[in-house]
């Protein structure tokens, strides 16, 4: 057996050998009749009729019904069938490194499956003849001169399901965008549609046609005199440097073994020494054993005489297994065919290529040639590279996975939002019971809890004050086992950190349930360790609002009771604070139970745990304890008073500003429930703070997210416990410079407004974003802790989940990758509708597939505000938090605001079609005639608002469609795609733009085939309807604002003029929320369309710039780059201005 593997392994080295040396052997393939080679079919599936489960993983879950006048069987029976290409690193199954790789998969053919625009499916063997000339297909009812495709006709090969038979397929919604290509031949611009079996196979075509497209029959001739030269060059350097380090005089002798693993580890710094030292081994006893089968005597008897291996053989490398090892564990396929896609079909990119690259994928400002070859000398490893201005596979991959490509925007890294709002504006990164450092009932308390919180940006630290020993006070969790601290040595410590990590307010809770004597001892701890930092000015009663955090910095707030204005003594009575008197009343409960001999506290806890489940959502209300406060420290409470919760109305009337109302964690999310609106309304002038259920006795956390949907400021965390919670906690207050302050939703924050936490729908006056993300793959993914079922085999799979309000809460998963942590390929696209944008956290958690349970191996949150689009790498934590060293995702993402796909008249692209089936926001009646007559002026400009906006939205939709770019793609990205095809038989292009307008214009250069027609045709379309946008947007902005003004001035006495109607109860109730919603529908729309002026100026430079990157531009005097001008600062003007008739 072992000696089976052994000679499949040399037979596996041979044909590696072969698909690297650059030629192909076989030229005898002219009529495309299939060779013995080519009969090896490429994927694994069986012989039958393939479902759609093999075509991606959007088609995992939903096969097509096998019908034989639906799906044509292509395949050959009793074909031997054998894995041609693959991306793992066995030597048997060599990498695609290259276009020559790809090249030499295409000629041994692979089955794809072609789509016809009547949604039939035929299954076909398709290959490239050996000539490189055609590509020819069976079985075919045609004969076999018809069955090919010259590829001279191949004007175009484009990705994706893009083209206009894959768009009104039935099938389209089971085919997965990574496999599926086209390929746009002929006078005619006919499309061959097809899917391959991955998305690997699809890119290998995708890049194989594309270079022989370019180069034609000497595509490998030039392939194998130019490519990876600066690789290989630079590998040499390196070899040598390596072997004058060793002391080797001869370089042909090789470099020690501990010197080549660590070369490849010097770029490659996640890869397992020992499995590097593995392949060297592996491939040196597979050469020997080659080296042994080749020797002979000439009787037919192996001579194993001379084939001994020289002692220390294994410790010594040669250039060519150097060479070979680095190309297995440096070469990412996925980075290759990045890079060949913008290299214009080199094996590098010149400046003008990663200009393009930058602008059009990654969304960069200000990119010139300069900035471009900066980026160049920086990340190209090569000395050859750097001076010719080139970037090899090796440099784009160090670029992509550089600081500078990482997921999260780098501007939120600072302070990045307005910090002059109201205090009840914001979310305020919370602690609870910030001394505990464990469980609730009898773990430890530490000091430690408070500088780790305030370190990590919290603005809010919890301190319970109890008597202590020596008339000095403690801080612990009363009734509890837990270990107290002295409340100096607590506020030391607030007062040494609580400005390290920010410079905004700090609140402390203080829980008071100390005696008049030693309330004495904590004021004087208070203001001799605080001091000037306590904010002690008393509150303005007549405010409406708090102060902001920019007015309070370096300023700690004290939250707690306070004396109320009447008494003028020494001290007064109020009621206690005693937030884990829940927690007591429960465990003396559990103990008068009675436990078990021989019953442990243990036992006792897991059965006050077992109790709650009972009375969770109805939390028992104990009467609070009364005690006397001393009026020095109620003085030092004044923009935090605490006050007891009523309900709403109470507190619409009677609450301050200054007085804040804790929660009980079942409270707020029955409250949250009941009375979504009322809730985020009493938000807007009051601060909340919920903290979690007293019987949270392991310290586990709430889901903030249900608290911040209602606008609750305050949600206290447990900061010593990971998860899911704590790492939502910990990603939505980085988006801010981690200071501790979120700035809350627009929406929450707006005087009147209509907002429902619960919504399950669009909400209103909030354009919905899509959110494309497509999961390409993993690097270096560890296996889990305390995991040893497997080995060190790891099956990594992907979720990505969406965290928000109701209507966006989703998740999707990736297929598993089986026995591959290194670097899985999983090239799968997802697209997310996100409501409410500015609420919303994207969670990346990779595990691995395990028959008992699938184990945690990594993941990455990140508010959605912060997301960087483009090629991306995510860094992947534990689940303490903690970056995971060289663990990654590279991902690619997309915002847009049209959804894509399925069949044309589903989704009404037609201007004329949408308009009819049109859903228009509609006003509602409040009962109220004369409210009611002024919103009515607005139903005609809304009307109009929505018919502006989606008509020019929608001829974008169809431009790009025409262009054959995906629903993510910008209009730079669809100007550059039209580039490729636009191109004349003497090669001059059939249209340019003409860019001196404030609107380019596309003109034909000469007589057009139908569907370029049709692209300009359509591009005028976009342009009209932008204009449109352009020269009427402001007049109905104004116009709508000016209703909205209007109907305000009738806000302070609606209950009254609904009394005069005759509305009472519950119809006034009703009236005031349809005025908000009113008001909100009315901002909400104008916004929308401020926005879309803005989309359309964008636009207009994306086009300009485009047309300018891919040389589809007319040569006019004092035309220029707009782009890198347009982006520098809200306070200088762009070079390119479009105005309408009222700016």
């Amino acid at each position: 057996m072992a000696e089976f593997e052994e000679n499949k392994l040399v037979a596996g080295w041979k044909a590696a050998s072969e698909r690297t040396g650059m030629r192909l052997e076989s030229v005898s393939n002219g009529n495309c009749s299939v060779s013995d080679t080519a009969k090896k079919v490429q994927n694994e599936s069986s012989c039958e009729s393939p479902t759609w489960e093999s075509a991606g993983s959007d088609s995992a879950n939903k096969t097509i019904p096998r019908r034989s006048s639906l799906i044509k069987d292509g395949s050959r029976a009793g074909r031997e069938r054998k894995k041609t290409v693959s991306f793992s690193s066995s030597l048997s199954e060599k990498k695609i490194s290259s276009a020559a790789d790809c090249i030499h998969s295409m000629v041994e053919g692979s089955e794809l499956k072609k789509v016809r625009s009547n949604s039939r499916i035929y299954q076909r063997y398709y290959l490239l003849d050996a000539g490189l000339q055609a590509l020819c297909w069976e079985p075919s009812k045609k004969e076999s001169d018809k069955a090919r495709i010259s590829l001279a006709s191949i004007r175009e090969v484009r990705t994706g399901r893009n083209t206009e038979t894959f768009r009104t397929s039935g099938v389209y919604e089971q085919i997965s965008e990574d496999t599926a290509f086209s390929i746009i031949y002929g006078e005619m611009y006919e499309s061959l549609d097809l899917v391959a079996n991955s998305a690997e196979v699809a890119n290998i075509w995708v890049t194989g046609l594309r270079y022989v497209m370019q180069y034609g029959k000497h595509a490998l001739d030039m392939l194998a005199s130019s490519q990876n030269s600066l690789r290989l060059g630079w590998l040499e350097q390196l070899f040598c440097s390596a072997a004058d380090s060793d002391r080797h005089e001869d370089v042909e002798e090789g470099i020690y073994l501990q010197s080549a693993i660590k070369l490849i580890q010097s770029v490659n710094p996640g890869v397992s020494s020992v499995k590097v030292e593995h392949r060297f081994k592996e491939l040196q006893r597979v050469r020997d054993r080659l080296c042994g089968l080749t020797l002979d005597n000439g009787s037919g008897v192996k001579d194993h005489s001379e084939n001994k291996n020289p002692t220390g053989r294994i410790e010594r490398v040669t250039k060519q297994e150097f060479i070979d090892v680095f190309h297995d564990f440096c070469t990412r396929p996925e980075i290759y065919f990045l890079l060949v896609q913008f290299s214009s079909n080199k094996e590098f990119l010149n400046t003008k290529d990663l200009m393009r690259f930058l602008e059009a994928e990654q969304g960069m400002a200000q990119v010139s040639e300069e900035s471009s070859l900066k980026l160049i000398q920086s990340h190209e490893p090569s000395e050859e590279g750097r001076q010719q201005g080139y970037l090899s596979l090796d440099g784009f991959t160090s670029y992509l996975t550089s600081a500078e490509c990482r997921l999260f925007d780098r501007e939120h890294d600072t302070v990045c939002q307005d910090m002059s709002q109201p205090l009840s504006h914001y979310y305020i990164n919370s602690s609870h019971n910030t001394y505990l450092i464990e469980d609730q009932f009898r773990g430890p308390s530490d000091i430690s809890g408070y500088i780790r919180a305030l370190k990590m940006g919290c603005r809010c630290v919890e301190v319970d004050v109890w008597d202590g020993p020596d008339e000095e006070p403690v801080v612990c969790t009363g009734h509890t086992l837990s270990p107290p601290l002295t409340l100096h040595c607590v506020l030391e410590a607030i007062g040494r950190f609580a400005f390290v990590a920010s410079q905004y307010p700090l609140i402390v809770c203080i829980e008071n349930h100390c005696s008049l004597q030693q309330q004495k001892v904590m004021v004087q701890h208070l203001m001799r360790i605080l001091g000037e930092k306590l904010y002690a000015d008393p509150a303005d009663e007549e405010e409406s609002y708090l102060p902001s955090p920019q007015a309070l910095r370096h300023r700690i707030l004290l939250k707690g009771k306070k004396s109320g204005p009447g008494w003028e003594g020494e001290d007064g009575e109020v009621s206690e604070e005693d937030e884990g008197s829940e927690m007591c009343q429960r465990m003396k409960a559990a103990n008068s139970g009675g436990t078990a001999p021989g019953g442990s506290e243990k036992d006792m806890v897991q059965k006050s745990i077992s109790s709650t489940a009972v009375t969770q959502c109805n939390p028992p209300h104990f009467p609070p304890k009364r005690f006397q406060l001393l009026k020095e420290l109620s003085d030092l409470v004044t923009l935090c008073r605490s006050v007891r919760f009523i309900d709403f109305p109470t507190s619409s009337k009677i609450q301050k500003a200054s007085e804040l109302c804790s929660f009980h964690e079942s409270l707020a999310v029955r409250l949250a429930g009941e009375s979504p609106g009322d809730f985020v309304n009493h938000n807007k002038h009051f601060l909340s703070r919920v903290y979690p259920n007293p019987m949270r006795i392991d310290s586990s956390n709430m889901n903030p997210q249900d608290l911040w949907k209602c606008g609750c400021q305050i949600v206290s965390m447990n900061f010593q416990t990971a998860g899911l919670m704590m790492d939502l906690n910990t990603a939505w207050f980085r988006q801010n410079g981690n200071c501790g302050y979120v700035l809350r939703p627009a929406i929450m924050r707006q005087e009147v407004s209509y907002f429902s936490a619960d919504t399950r729908d669009t909400v209103p006056g909030v354009s919905p974003q899509l959110l494309h993300v497509k999961v390409i793959s993993g690097q270096n993914l560890p296996k889990p802790r305390a995991s040893g079922a497997k080995g060190d085999v790891v099956d990594p799979y992907v979720y990505v989940e969406i965290h928000g309000i109701p209507a966006d809460c989703t998740e999707r998963r990736t297929r598993t990758i089986t026995q591959n942590g290194d670097n899985p390929i999983f090239d799968e696209s997802f697209e997310f509708q996100i409501n409410l944008p500015e609420l919303s956290v994207v969670r990346f958690v990779v595990l691995d597939d395990d028959f008992i349970g699938d184990d945690f191996i990594g993941q990455y949150s990140i508010p959605l505000e912060c997301l960087q689009p483009g090629y991306r790498h995510v860094p992947l934590q534990s689940l303490t938090g903690e970056d995971l060293p060289h663990a990654k995702l590279f991902v690619h993402v997309a915002l847009t605001n049209r959804r894509g796909g399925g069949k044309p008249h589903k989704r009404g692209l037609s201007v004329r079609k949408t308009r009819k089936g049109r859903n228009y926001t509609a006003l509602r009646d409040l009962g109220v005639r004369a409210v009611d007559e002024v919103f009515k002026m607005a139903a005609p400009l809304l009307r109009e608002a929505t018919d502006l906006k989606e008509n020019m939205q929608n001829s974008v939709a169809v431009f790009r469609e025409l262009c054959g770019v995906s629903a993510a793609a910008n209009l730079m990205q669809c100007v550059l795609a039209l580039g490729a095809r636009v191109a004349g038989p003497d090669g001059t292009p059939l249209l340019l733009f003409e860019l001196r307008d404030h609107y380019p214009t596309l003109e034909p250069q000469g007589t057009l085939p139908d569907v370029l027609r049709r692209v300009v045709s359509t591009y005028e379309m976009m342009v009209q309807t932008s204009r449109a946008v352009i020269e009427l947007s402001d007049g109905i902005y104004d116009r709508i604002l000016h209703i909205q003004a209007t109907a305000m001035e009738f806000h302070e006495n609606l209950q009254s003029l609904a009394a005069k109607e005759g509305l009472k109860g519950r119809k006034v109730s009703r009236a005031l929320e349809r005025f908000s919603w009113n008001i909100t529908i009315l901002k909400g729309q104008a916004d929308l369309l401020k926005h879309a002026k803005a989309e359309v100026q964008e636009n207009m430079k994306q086009v300009h710039d485009a047309a300018l990157t891919g040389n589809l531009s007319k040569v006019g005097v004092g035309v220029r780059r707009v782009r890198s001008q347009s982006r520098r600062g809200q306070d200088e003007k762009p070079t390119l201005n479009i105005r309408g008739p009222t700016a």
